[in-house]
């Protein structure tokens, strides 16, 4: 095995000296040949006997990976790949660990301010005054004193405007009396024995009126000179429809009392017979104080509903508080997760520094080379009869895979082998 010797002692000086591209070229065709030569030299030795060579393969593979392992430029040379792709997964690591640390600092912060809005719900009901609220049992009692008397007066309000338009719209008169204007005791039920729709028509206009109080109250909200005139609008609309109904109720119990004498109906005469303004005043007047009243009542509720806006404003933070905090939490166990990969991939590199790389490519070739010099032998050396010569070499190569086979380096894909650390 003197050229196997040889063979090494020529991969230690390639390594060790500073010879030129084409000198290394040189020593690496030297090198094939010493291969080529210790295969012919041992096969004629053992006369191609195939045990021999299987035996020679595996003491060839062993001396080459010793010396793989003792050939340390080499090595740095093979493992500088790895050692880059370590590099980006550390700086991959600083970027995650950084990212960890801005995201937990985000979530402290909206934890602190869950921990504020929760004290402010609990506060906000202790004092009020505190968050700007003029909250108070004195304002909760002026809101119910307030609800209080809207209900009978809404009920008025219906009462009136449904016997005032049944009176003015569909009723024949049949005395002369105010009272039998103002408020028909069977104005409900006859207008809907009349017909559905003229039921529905008289049930429905006090709504006409209340719907009007409510958009005074909407309007009275806004401010400049817009709405000034708005309200004024609102107000004489309001009027002019009571005034009609007045009108025509007056009509109907002049035209019932007139005389041949009698001058026919104007707005002149209207504006002259006291029951003319006393149904507008009975209907107008109690209009516009339901309309004061529902306009304090709805300020006074607007009032107490303010804690629970504010709460309920709280609250809706306190949702997307949460939203936010829990993408932050899985933003930062994505990374918590990305670190752990990180670091295996540097461990796993790092056993593959720690190890040697087989330069399979490589150590094939001079494989072959040996192959070729012990196929040699056998054909050139040995004296047989041509049937054995090819059935020994048939065997030797049977052997020879069985060996690639083993290492699995049959028709390997891959350019180099890394024997990991342990």
């Amino acid at each position: 095995m003197k050229p196997l010797s040889q063979l090494f002692s020529l991969k230690k000086s390639e390594e060790t000296s500073t010879k030129s591209f084409d000198e290394n070229e040189e020593d690496r065709e030297q090198i094939r040949i010493t291969y080529y030569q210790s295969g012919f030299a041992a096969s004629v030795k053992a006369t191609g006997k195939p045990i021999v060579l299987k035996a020679c393969l595996q003491n060839l593979y062993m001396s080459f990976e010793d010396q793989c392992r003792k050939q340390k430029m080499e090595q740095d040379r093979l493992k500088q790949p790895y050692r880059e792709e370590q590099e980006k997964n550390r700086t991959e690591l600083k970027k995650s660990e950084a990212a960890i640390g801005i995201y937990e600092k985000k979530e402290q912060d909206i934890n602190d301010n869950i921990d504020q809005i929760k004290n402010e719900i609990i506060e906000v009901k202790r004092n009020p005054d505190k968050y700007g609220i003029e909250e108070g049992k004195g304002l909760k009692a002026q809101f119910y004193i307030g609800l209080i008397l809207l209900l009978p007066i809404t009920l008025y309000v219906l009462v009136f405007y449904i016997s005032a338009s049944y009176s003015a719209f569909f009723k024949e008169f049949s005395n002369d009396s105010l009272t039998a204007a103002i408020f028909d005791a069977d104005a409900f039920t006859n207008a809907f024995k009349a017909s559905w729709l003229e039921g529905v028509l008289v049930v429905t206009i006090p709504f006409v009126f209340m719907g009007l109080g409510y958009v005074i109250h909407m309007v009275q909200k806004g401010k400049g000179i817009k709405n000034i005139f708005r309200l004024a609008a609102l107000f004489a609309i309001t009027f002019l429809f009571d005034s009609l109904l007045a009108y025509i109720i007056e009509k109907k119990i002049y035209e019932f009392n007139k005389t041949t004498e009698s001058s026919p109906y104007n707005l002149n005469i209207a504006l002259g017979e006291p029951e003319f303004w006393m149904i507008i005043f009975a209907g107008f007047v109690v209009y516009i104080i339901w309309g004061l009243v529902f306009d304090f009542v709805m300020k006074e509720f607007e009032n107490i509903d303010k804690i629970r806006a504010f709460i309920r404003g709280k609250k809706e933070n306190l949702i997307n508080l949460e939203k936010l905090k829990t993408d932050y939490i899985n933003k930062t166990n994505d990374f918590k997760q990305q670190i752990v990969t990180i670091n295996g991939k540097i461990s796993e590199l790092q056993s593959k520094i720690d190890g040697f790389v087989f330069p399979v490519k490589e150590y094939l070739h001079y494989h072959h080379q040996y192959k070729e010099g012990w196929f040699q032998a056998i054909g050139t050396e040995l004296a047989l009869p041509y049937k054995e010569k090819e059935e020994l070499l048939q065997s030797c190569e049977l052997y020879s895979e069985e060996h690639l086979s083993k290492l699995n380096l049959v028709d390997p894909d891959f350019q180099h082998l890394v024997y990991s650390k342990n």
